[in-house]
């Protein structure tokens, strides 16, 4: 509402400004009055017209980012000064050509190009700006919710649509650009299993894009330092860039990423964070589906995947029986439940 009141006040404004305009005189004759155009009206129109069109374009897009505003304004900023510069030198070269009457014309370019630069520039490089001075560097500061990247494996696995339709993800999801390439280059392998694998995770990234749940953004750049480095490591170091926290099932990155202080979530730890806990000496039914590793071994399986090694269960294969719950072995890997027979169930 207080937008759209905003919105009313700007279009009045504009009313206001286009009376003002077409009722502005200028001095003909000495003592008379002209209007200053021809067809005052048409030129108020004109006005009233492109204030409704700034407004229209502003309510067609509701979602603006700070960082692109930003951008643009100082691009513009910097762009201007550095017109200015630029016509403090090159005044006296006209001067002395006697090329004064192209002075308007040639700034007038100059500063639209110098403007487009620095604009340009600016967005490309809103991910890493840095102001730096001998001795002094002033970077962005991170606050609030903090990225999260995301890795191959986890686009794969799919599980990370699910988690975030659920809503505890706030954060932005941030889809490095080689790891899309690595991602598109599995869609594109002449193996029938890695190009079905590869598939489904553009289908997982599609559903993020169009869920509306977060927002999930193709990260372009890349620092000189990831130049040369595997897809895991160059990973690592935007996450380590971004401030940020790489979301991974995978095992092995995992454990780089802790070497490097960067921050994990490991869907594997998360699914096992929410399974039932079971304590030594709790009984379970479970179904033997197969002989274990040692002898008299047997494995079976509960609802959610986890392993169970029976011990004294290899006779039981595709029976119901009853554990004793020994000892539980939790890892980054998945849960292990290990447990002794008791007796058919």
């Amino acid at each position: 509402m207080l937008l759209w009141i905003l919105r009313g006040v700007f279009l009045l404004a504009a009313v206001g400004v286009g009376f003002a305009v077409i009722n502005a005189p200028t001095v003909g004759a000495p003592g008379v009055d002209a209007p200053t155009f021809q067809y005052p009206w048409l030129v108020f129109v004109a006005i009233v017209v492109i204030a409704v069109g700034i407004i229209g374009l502003d309510a067609a897009t509701p979602r603006k980012r700070i960082d692109i505003v930003s951008c643009v304004y100082f691009g513009i900023l910097i762009g201007l000064f550095l017109t200015m510069v630029v016509g403090v030198i090159i005044e006296p070269l006209l001067t002395q050509l006697e090329s004064t009457e192209y002075d308007y014309s040639l700034r007038l370019v100059v500063g639209t190009m110098l403007c487009y630069f620095c604009v340009s520039m600016l967005v490309q490089t809103r991910d890493d700006f840095r102001f730096i001075i001998p001795y002094v560097e002033f970077s962005k500061e991170v606050k609030g919710v903090k990225p999260y990247l995301l890795d191959t494996s986890i686009v794969i696995d799919g599980r990370i649509a699910d988690l975030v339709e659920t809503g505890v993800f706030d954060n932005t999801l941030v889809m490095p650009r080689f790891v899309l390439a690595e991602l598109q280059a599995i869609a594109d392998s002449s193996d029938k299993m890695r190009r079905s694998r590869g598939r489904r995770g553009l289908d997982i990234l599609n559903r993020l894009r169009t869920g509306g749940t977060v927002e999930l953004r193709i990260h372009d750049r890349e620092t000189p330092e990831m130049a040369g480095q595997p897809v895991d490591m160059k990973l690592v170091l935007l996450a380590k860039h971004l401030s940020g926290k790489v979301v991974t099932g995978d095992y092995n990155l995992n454990k780089v990423a802790k070497i490097h202080g960067v921050g994990v979530i490991n869907l594997n730890d998360v699914a096992n964070s929410l399974k039932p806990v079971y304590l030594p000496g709790e009984h379970l039914d479970v179904r033997v589906v197969k002989p274990g590793e040692e002898q008299g071994q047997g494995v079976g399986y509960l609802d959610d995947g986890t392993m169970i090694v029976i011990e004294g269960g290899r006779d039981y294969v595709n029976q119901n029986v009853r554990i004793a719950v020994t000892s539980v072995l939790q890892t980054s890997a998945g849960r292990m439940i290990f447990g002794k027979y008791e007796g058919g169930v």
